[in-house]
């Protein structure tokens, strides 16, 4: 009997690359140094926004701590692709310094003005490409008083007029109004509601409010650190408000489903809504889910609330989902 081919015997699988063969091949380039699979696969994505999106964001997280992109860049220093690219991994490397540096601690502001230029540089090079204001949206969160007002509304402006819909990109707005950043709790799920309203039926948006419940647990765990950490928590995930949110949320986005076909840039998505499925005891809900996702798992934001392959097994267990 194969891995996985059975309940006894059900394992997750922690893909970090959620399936996509191909990107998976071009991170295996960036090990050795080698630069042209990421050209060729970037190449072949084309204007696929929401598939690039998720592809540069992991290739830049792979990219961080080589020179493969600079390598691109040397050999096709007007390749609007390694533009793209870079400024993602520009972003990606300022955010290592800031999590090395500890919560709190600033990093040196011209590593992120340096962020901040490449994110610029690419959107002229690649004008119609949503994927650099996602990136330089992202960077100004790491400002320590955030940017003005009416620069993130420009930069978010520039998004939207290019993909409206971009889940990653309401995302970094998403963050960027948390109370772990630059706003409320209130501001956050405010943002996050206003989008879920205007989201047509199948888009993915109103799972913004699943991400922001997840936004508040987590500072409010570390609020109360060294504390009870669970004190207060209890109803979190479970209260009558959070268990609307989890219905209204599968509703908007299956109404206007197809099939039952999980594309890769959609399972960290679709994983937050089946978690927040799982915890809120909304059976109904979370079983199609997790028949849907099968044995696909991201480690967020299943992490969040205990050891991430056991909850996943645990929940597949109860639902009597078949692996």
């Amino acid at each position: 009997m194969t891995r996985g081919s059975s309940k006894r015997d059900f394992t997750p699988d922690f893909d970090p690359d959620c399936g996509d063969a191909p990107l998976t091949r071009a991170r295996q380039d960036i090990v050795i140094g080698r630069w042209q699979g990421l050209r060729e696969l970037l190449r072949t994505t084309g204007t696929d926004w929401p598939a690039r999106g998720h592809r540069i964001r992991l290739l830049a997280q792979a990219c961080s701590g080589s020179s493969t992109v600079e390598s691109w860049l040397a050999a096709e220093p007007r390749s609007a692709d390694a533009l793209v690219l870079r400024a993602a991994t520009e972003t990606a490397r300022a955010f290592h310094l800031a999590i090395a540096a500890g919560r709190g601690v600033p990093i040196d502001q011209q590593r992120i003005d340096t962020a901040v230029q490449s994110c610029l540089k690419a959107a002229d090079a690649c004008p119609d490409d949503p994927t650099p204001w996602i990136s330089l949206i992202s960077v100004a969160r790491l400002y320590p008083s955030g940017v003005r007002r009416q620069e993130l509304g420009r930069w978010w402006d520039e998004l939207h007029r290019r993909d409206p819909y971009s889940v990653e990109g309401h995302l970094q707005v998403l963050h960027y109004y948390s109370s772990r950043w630059h706003g409320t709790h209130g501001l956050m799920y405010d943002f996050a509601r206003d989008a879920a309203g205007v989201a047509p039926p199948g888009c993915l948006l109103p799972v913004l409010v699943q991400y922001a419940r997840v936004e508040e647990y987590r500072y409010a765990l570390d609020a109360a650190r060294g504390r009870h950490a669970s004190l207060g928590l209890g109803q979190h995930w479970s209260h009558d408000g959070a268990v609307s949110d989890v219905r209204r949320t599968w509703s908007r986005w299956s109404m206007g489903r197809g099939g039952s076909d999980v594309a890769p840039g959609e399972l960290r998505d679709l994983n937050h809504l089946a978690h927040a499925a799982c915890q809120a005891g909304a059976q109904d809900v979370a079983g199609p889910l997790m028949r849907m996702l099968g044995r696909r798992a991201t480690r967020a934001p299943w992490a969040y609330t205990g050891d991430p392959e056991k909850q996943f097994v645990r929940w597949h267990k109860e639902l009597g989902v078949r692996g």
